[in-house]
């Protein structure tokens, strides 16, 4: 009994270990005076980041990552949508950024950010599924299947109901564009990308909600009880993705940040609890009240506050790195 209680034990062990999470880091290069490639490369090896997400096939930045155990989550930018619906497009993309490079460890291909009918992007969205279906193609052909998943990185915006976390749903002129790709990662067993920002959902109301820092459950779902608004928030997209087929497709979380400065409640103190708090959650294993049990795979936006950034003020200073390569925030636990 003894003998079958420790092996029991060591098999425990092992789940949550497998299931644990490091922490990846968004690497964006939309900032004046931001460190070399290789030297931002040597920064996530000093610093134990063993995932990172850029948004464009950068070369500098793939010859760095040769030879390292950094997994990689690389984007295809909105305007290259369109060239990649033809196959052989597609077949040369991943030749050129992925085949080139097979000492890089790639983990998921970003397929479009944040397209949208609803905004300035929506131009790209007749391309974005089949960009999937023939950068999927071309990554099975050169048989990297098994290796990396190929998805398309989404947001909150696209979402028409969030609340409570079981009422989300997609909009209405958003469905026909996200169900024909929510079929495509069921038929495929890929998962959904997500960029999850309570920031942006009106943290004023309740500050201590956004922050990870409520001692008592703030919302109650049908008896599910929410301490933080990054669980409700993500929910409501496995809500929305339920609706239409894809509840068990996997949401990973591919940016999710707090600004130090531009904007109110955008402090260093706020941002620095954000950080800290959304880290320890996602590496646990509690999960959230809609999928519990498991840590919640997920990207800091942003490796380095980005002056040269479009938008509000508030765009800018996200990075949890100087470009002198101080941390913000003290030394935060990655993985």
């Amino acid at each position: 009994m003894a003998s079958k209680l420790l092996l029991l034990g060591l098999l425990i062990n092992l789940l949550i270990v497998k299931d644990a999470q490091s922490v990846g880091v968004c690497y964006g290069r939309n900032g004046d005076g931001l460190p070399s490639e290789r030297d931002v490369v040597s920064l996530f090896q000093r610093n134990g980041i063993t995932r990172m997400r850029i948004y464009d096939p950068n070369q500098p930045t793939l010859e760095a990552l040769r030879g390292t155990n950094i997994e990689l989550m690389i984007g295809v930018p909105n305007d290259r949508l369109q060239s990649l619906n033809d196959q052989n497009a597609a077949n040369t993309w991943v030749r050129d950024n992925i085949q080139r490079f097979p000492n890089v460890r790639f983990r998921y291909i970003a397929v479009g950010n944040e397209v949208d009918p609803n905004n300035g992007d929506s131009r790209f969205v007749p391309f974005v599924l089949r960009a999937m279906q023939n950068v999927h193609n071309a990554v099975r052909a050169a048989g990297l299947g098994n290796q990396i998943k190929v998805s398309t990185a989404t947001y909150t915006g696209l979402l028409g109901s969030s609340f409570p976390p079981s009422n989300g749903a997609f909009r209405d002129n958003v469905r026909g564009f996200i169900g024909p790709i929510i079929t495509f990662l069921v038929q495929n067993n890929l998962p959904m990308l997500a960029n999850i920002y309570p920031y942006f959902a009106n943290p004023s109301s309740n500050l201590p909600y956004a922050l990870f820092t409520a001692t008592q459950p703030v919302v109650n779902d049908n008896g599910r009880q929410y301490f933080n608004l990054f669980d409700a928030m993500l929910d409501a997209h496995y809500a929305a993705q339920a609706r239409l087929g894809g509840g068990n497709v996997e949401i990973v979380v591919s940016e999710s940040g707090w600004p130090s400065s531009g904007g109110p409640v955008a402090t260093v103190g706020n941002a620095g609890t954000y950080y800290r708090n959304l880290i320890s959650h996602v590496r646990g294993t509690r999960g959230t009240p809609l999928k519990p049990g498991r840590s919640i795979e997920t990207y800091l936006f942003a490796m380095f506050d980005e002056n040269r950034k479009p938008g509000d003020e508030v765009e800018k200073h996200f990075g949890v790195f100087t470009p002198g390569q101080q941390p913000k925030y003290g030394q935060l636990s990655f993985n």
